[in-house]
């Protein structure tokens, strides 16, 4: 009798435990896969909107709860209702920025020029900052410590209550990449060409050298660290000691993250090349690679068995993610006023968000393929009209001399 109190007691705990820690964004791409995908909840309801931020967007958005975090360039924090589409609250940094926001327990984390950033999401009010150089990297949360790198050199970690500083560790070039941790053990590149394994202790496990910076962010499945270089190849290491497992040429730069697709070993990668790949995880083995015509450097983001990125063509793709052949694309510029979509995507149940260059931020129903209207696609509407209006007006001219 005991034993079934103790065990309905774990039961109750971990029910209450379980919605709290799958609310948090606790990385980029909200995990070590990388697969910016989070289930909305039953009462959610997918709608199509457009948001205008008034300056370009590089970040991706952070989910928690109903709402996405996302900033501009210029700094400004917005959170937005996903499902009206409507802003809640907005706060200016005070800092320009291309990180991307992560969440943990009502907590923001953000890095920007100035250092990093700490939000109160309940009251909207900065809780604690940390000043150093320009921090492009996202955080990542991991045992209510704070890590993240810097153009200085360092890799940081502070109490995320706080913001006191209890890691600090200098590395060589500047830290844009950014980091993960798997247990106890911190991954991130540099420019100065190295992946670096760091434990939480400060020690250096190893580290390894490629051809160029390493700007993206590394990804973990079965034992191995996965990432890009701008040396144009894609590298899996094995996670204990940073021995070469493979890597592929890409045949260009690649600054786009890993994400991991675990349930059929796949790998997804952009590159500078105009390309999506995906790999196998277990020898490199290219599955298949769809071109698109301009840089993919945004990371991509998997639902059921669909692969959604973005590229600097100005396009969103959505592709069979077993073949990848094209199931969907969406041009918000619609062509006349393309903008380059760096900011990578994120899914909430049907919901599929990104942003682009021109401060837009997109929510389209990734399901059904619906999608919103955008002022660009206005613009092109009224740029048609005023061509037919004079092509009628010569027409009619011409006619009229004769």
């Amino acid at each position: 009798m005991m034993y079934k109190k103790l065990l309905v007691g774990i039961i109750v705990c971990l029910l209450f435990i379980s919605p709290i820690a799958a609310e948090n964004w606790n990385s980029f791409g909200g995990g070590v896969d990388h697969n910016a995908f989070r289930e909305e909840g039953s009462d959610f309801v997918t709608n199509l909107w457009t948001f205008n931020m008034e300056s370009p967007v590089h970040s991706s958005p952070a989910i928690y709860k109903d709402f996405i975090y996302i900033t501009s360039t210029q700094g400004i924090l917005k959170a937005i209702d996903m499902e009206t589409g409507e802003e809640d609250w907005d706060l200016d940094l005070g800092a320009k920025t291309n990180s991307s926001p992560v969440i943990n327990s009502n907590k923001l984390f953000i890095g920007t020029e100035d250092g990093i950033k700490t939000i109160n999401l309940n009251n909207h009010k900065q809780i604690w900052e940390y000043d150093c150089d320009n921090v492009e990297s996202t955080p990542v949360v991991y045992k209510d410590v704070v890590y993240f790198g810097s153009n200085d050199g360092h890799l940081y970690g502070l109490d995320k209550d706080n913001g006191k500083v209890v890691f600090n560790k200098k590395l060589d070039g500047e830290l844009k990449s950014s980091p993960i941790v798997v247990d106890d053990t911190i991954y991130i590149g540099s420019t100065n060409c190295k992946l670096y394994s760091v434990g939480t202790d400060k020690d250096i496990n190893w580290e390894f050298t490629t051809g160029d910076e390493v700007l993206s962010s590394p990804s973990f499945i079965n034992d191995t660290i996965i990432f890009g270089s701008n040396d144009g190849n894609i590298y899996c290491l094995n996670e204990s000691d940073g021995a070469l497992n493979w890597k592929v040429d890409l045949n260009n730069k690649v600054i786009s993250s890993p994400t991991i697709d675990e349930h059929d070993n796949n790998i997804f990668i952009g590159s500078d090349e105009g390309n999506l790949t995906c790999l196998d995880n277990r020898d490199g083995t290219i599955k298949w690679s769809h071109s698109v015509g301009g840089k993919v450097q945004t990371t991509s983001a998997i639902k059921d068995n669909l692969v959604v990125f973005g590229s600097n063509n100005g396009n969103l793709y959505v592709l069979d993610k077993y073949t990848g052949s094209e199931e969907f694309t969406y041009n918000p510029g619609t062509v006349l006023f393309n903008s380059a979509i760096t900011s990578s995507p994120v899914i909430n149940g049907n919901s599929l968000i990104f942003g682009d260059d021109s401060g837009n931020i997109y929510s389209l129903n990734i399901d059904k393929y619906e999608v919103p209207g955008s002022t660009q696609m206005y613009l092109s509407f009224a740029v048609l009209i005023v061509v037919i209006i004079v092509a009628i007006v010569v027409v009619r001219k011409v006619k009229g001399r004769k």
